[in-house]
């Protein structure tokens, strides 16, 4: 019975990302507001209903790998040796993340691009980012032995290491820093986390002619 249960849970998973996959790939080729539920299914080798079993929009069918995608981030994190200093686990998990060059990392970019040109799509994109944001605090939380409800530390955490991955990625992309890697500058912003963010230097006067 267990091993049945297991084979179902397999195959719905499976079901969903190839929706998902297939409504990533339409929204990408044709723009969102061309694609369809029906187009998604066929594209899945599912039917219609099978679709509307797993997703209640479109928009939410093309989004839900940005979500899948942080869920394992939350797996990874509760999987970590529980006497590992918390920084040192999201520094390791945040180079992972902005080391996602490969064919997923360059879809997730393409589809987050998207939601800028689509109101639903950006709407939708919005509520997920609340759902995810409240999941990772709560994670955060049980990590730090904390409270998600009363204490500002997860939620600190958070707005701190989400900024040094999104800077991370915003300057390295930017193609103008002196970094030899992605992973060089995540490894610089958490040194800099863990100094309590000093100012840095004045920059010197530029010698006058």
């Amino acid at each position: 019975m267990i091993i049945e249960q297991g084979l179902r849970d397999r195959k719905k998973a499976a079901t969903r990302a190839a929706l998902s996959g297939a409504a990533a790939r339409l929204a990408r080729a044709l723009g969102i507001e061309c694609v369809t539920a029906d187009a998604i299914a066929s594209e899945a080798g599912v039917s219609t209903r099978t679709f509307h079993n797993y997703f209640s929009s479109k928009e939410e069918a093309v989004l839900a790998s940005f979500e899948e995608s942080v869920n394992l981030w939350i797996e990874a994190l509760a999987s970590r040796p529980a006497d590992e200093p918390i920084l040192d686990v999201l520094e390791e998990l945040v180079v992972e993340i902005v080391n996602d060059s490969g064919p997923s990392g360059s879809e997730k970019a393409s589809i987050w691009l998207l939601s800028d040109s689509s109101p639903a799509l950006y709407r939708d994109a919005a509520d997920m980012h609340q759902r995810i944001n409240r999941a990772v605090v709560q994670a955060l939380a049980e990590r730090t032995g904390t409270d998600a409800e009363k204490d500002l530390y997860p939620t600190l955490l958070l707005g701190a290491v989400g900024g040094a991955a999104k800077s991370v990625i915003d300057v390295w992309t930017g193609g103008k820093s002196e970094a030899s890697s992605p992973e060089e500058l995540v490894h610089d912003a958490f040194r800099q986390i863990r100094a309590g963010l000093p100012a840095p230097p004045p920059a010197p006067e530029m010698s006058r002619p």
